[in-house]
């Protein structure tokens, strides 16, 4: 306290006491003892009325010493229980922890990680996937701004997220102990396969595979690729100790339609220790046709090549270039594609009566207005001669399918013959046309639907300014490419709509996410987020069954089915209050990531110590560790002094007090007839 505040608590006893003092016993004859109490009992009210203003606070000194903290992170996957390495992993990270010279140095604190970075608890070496890369984010999140060291207990090999070996900080010493024997032994791997999971009936698709050679020696090897019990393709590879990694491509015929399973392997006549990682399953979905698309235009320009670039993105679509009098059957092509039409495209018109194929209508400057209105019924334009430059504008309110908005109103302009486009049926837009920061009526891309008839109508030219601008922007043309083929889709897809939409996968790997997202949609096609749905999963061969719920996220449901064996699985999703369902089948592929491994992967540690200023240890070498990490004068604890102000007496048992004193002064007084 200051000396102004010790010199006005005296002042505030003094009063106090002098005011009880004239108030009780001065002039009177009879000083009793009953005086005597009222007048404590004043000078005690008094008193604290004069410490409730003048708040006295005292100052306390705190000394206290900050530890460098000291995380010691192990490795819960299982390929530490297949390098045999448990028994380390489990007795040498509680050696460094329980070290008192270390304890006293540094705020030593446990974690494990597989898939998950969590507080250690138990280690049972059952993760199914490594994530060290993870292990920097949260640490890197839980020890900001603060030069700490790590002590990370892994054999290195990581099967998910980003390099770990650039992931820590700068201010991070980590020191790896390499878990495993690190002795080379031999081994034939089958290290990654490369295939799309969608073929076509009656085509080749090509399977890449690399496959990788752990040894010394040279030696020739048998690689298959079977299809059931029947081998389907074989082949003699050889590695030598300067060629341990092959590339293999294949091409495999799609014969028959669904989901087909194939199996590689690599054998060989020596003796491994690790046969699990020899083969390798994977499964291809056939489909029995391709969408054939015709894109009809009179003229030359570069959106031609832009819509058939951007369609073909997905394998599942072919786009043909033909010109209105080169085309003489429409027969073959689930899709027209009319660009800018004129007189010349009556033909098409005419035949497409018939055969009532949907169509995507394209406007521009060379459209001949007069020409569509008379043949199709969705919109009547009146155009003029002038030209305009319109940008698009989104409405979130589409609901024909699920879009998001890329930055249409960032894109370039779309060039279009200025004047009114009216409706003429019901329409579905998804982007409105404006004239700079003037908002029209106009649609720029419109959708209608007459019973199973599907058009769309894109009503200005230079898309292909679009598709360039978004990768300019994103560095790839995918938000682009898939905006166009939710619209092929659209058109492709001749059913009604549904409530319910489930998305999910033919077939899944065991280990990886298994995820499987829903829509539902209300009576008017909107995203209900009231919806209730529920999964049920049955596995086809055992019959077990189990149930979940699916979580809203902002634009869907989504459910997580990790943990499931493999096999065939069914699946029914319901929503409950309108008994809306869905169906479907998917299957789990039998494969461990986390048992592809013979060695700890020692060179990219040794890589993230160097990166990290750290030095790499072996189990055997604890003690160096522990030795090392005492003697760092990087890391020594620092005191802080902290002054803590406190009020010297709580205001609200202050105030307390004081009405205690002021009521049994009142009490007293009344009874003896003071008052």
């Amino acid at each position: 306290m200051t000396t102004s505040t010790i010199l006005l608590l005296i002042l505030s006893v003094i009063i106090a006491a002098g005011l009880s003092f004239y108030q009780y016993l001065y002039k009177v004859k009879n000083q009793s003892k009953l005086y005597w109490f009222l007048a404590f009992l004043r000078f005690i009210s008094l008193f604290s009325i004069f410490l409730l203003l003048i708040n006295p606070i005292i100052s306390r000194k705190i000394n206290e010493i900050k530890k460098t903290p000291l995380p010691i992170v192990i490795d819960n996957s299982k390929s530490i229980s297949e390098l045999k390495a448990t028994k380390e992993a489990s007795e040498l990270h509680q050696k460094i922890a329980d070290n008192k010279e270390i304890a006293a140095k540094y705020d030593v604190q446990l974690f494990s990680f597989d898939n998950e970075f969590e507080p250690l608890e138990e280690l049972d070496f059952k993760g199914n996937q490594s994530h060290i890369d993870g292990v920097a984010k949260n640490l890197k999140q839980l020890y900001r701004n603060t030069n700490y060291p790590v002590v990370l207990f892994t054999d290195g090999n990581q099967t998910m997220g980003n390099d770990y070996v650039f992931s820590f900080q700068e201010n991070t010493n980590v020191f790896p102990i390499v878990l495993g024997d690190t002795t080379t032994v031999f081994d034939l791997k089958i290290n990654q396969i490369n295939v799309n999971k969608y073929a076509f009936l009656k085509n080749k698709f090509p399977v890449e595979v690399f496959l990788q050679y752990n040894g010394n020696q040279s030696i020739s090897t048998t690689f298959a690729i079977q299809k059931g019990n029947q081998t389907i393709h074989k082949q003699t590879v050889t590695f030598s100790k300067d060629k341990k990694a092959q590339s293999i491509s294949v091409l495999l015929n799609a014969d028959k339609v669904g989901i087909t399973k194939y199996k590689t392997v690599i054998s060989s006549n020596v003796k491994e220790k690790n046969t699990f990682n020899n083969s390798k399953n994977f499964a291809v979905e056939i489909i029995d046709q391709r969408s054939e698309i015709a894109l009809i235009s009179d003229i030359n320009h570069p959106d031609l090549s832009a819509l058939k670039r951007s369609i073909e993105v997905n394998q599942q679509r072919k786009v043909t270039v033909f010109k209105p009098n080169e085309i003489k059957s429409l027969q073959n092509y689930n899709i027209l594609i009319l660009y800018q039409p004129t007189a010349s495209f009556k033909p098409i018109f005419e035949q497409n009566k018939a055969a009532q194929i949907n169509t995507f209508i394209i406007t521009g400057l060379s459209t001949d207005f007069n020409f569509l209105n008379q043949f199709q019924n969705d919109l009547l334009f009146k155009m003029s001669a002038q030209k305009e430059d319109y940008l698009a504008t989104f409405e979130s309110t589409f609901n024909l399918f699920a879009q998001s908005n890329i930055g249409f109103e960032n894109f370039p302009p779309l060039e279009h013959k200025f004047g009114t486009i009216a409706a003429k049926s019901n329409l579905n837009t998804m982007l409105t046309a404006r004239i700079r920061n003037v908002q029209l009526q106009n649609p720029l891309l419109t959708f209608a639907e007459n019973g199973s008839k599907r058009n769309a109508y894109l009503l200005g030219e230079n898309i292909w300014k679009w598709r360039l601008e978004n990768n300019l922007n994103k560095k790839s043309f995918d938000d682009f490419d898939l905006f166009t083929d939710k619209i092929i889709q659209f058109l492709i897809t001749n059913a009604s709509k549904k409530n319910l939409n489930v998305t999910y996968e033919s077939f899944y790997n065991s280990g990886e996410n298994i995820e499987i997202t829903a829509e539902y949609f209300n009576k008017n096609y909107e995203f209900d987020d009231k919806a209730q749905l529920t999964i049920q999963v049955v596995n086809l061969k055992t019959k077990a069954s189990k149930k979940y719920d699916l979580l809203k996220s902002a634009t869907n449901y989504k459910v997580n089915l990790d943990g499931l064996e493999s096999g065939n699985y069914s699946f029914k999703v319901i929503e409950k209050q309108s008994n809306t369902s869905f169906s479907g089948v998917f299957e789990v592929l039998d494969f461990d990531i986390e048992k592809q491994f013979v060695n700890p992967d020692k060179a990219r540690l040794e890589q993230l110590a160097s990166n990290t200023n750290g030095k790499i240890y072996y189990t055997n070498q604890i003690e160096k560790l522990a030795k090392s990490l005492i003697e760092n004068e990087n890391y020594i604890p620092i005191q802080k002094e902290t002054i803590k102000k406190s009020p010297l007496i709580d205001w609200t048992w202050l105030l307390v007090f004081l009405i205690v004193s002021l009521g049994v002064e009142w009490f007293v007084r009344k009874y003896n007839g003071l008052l």
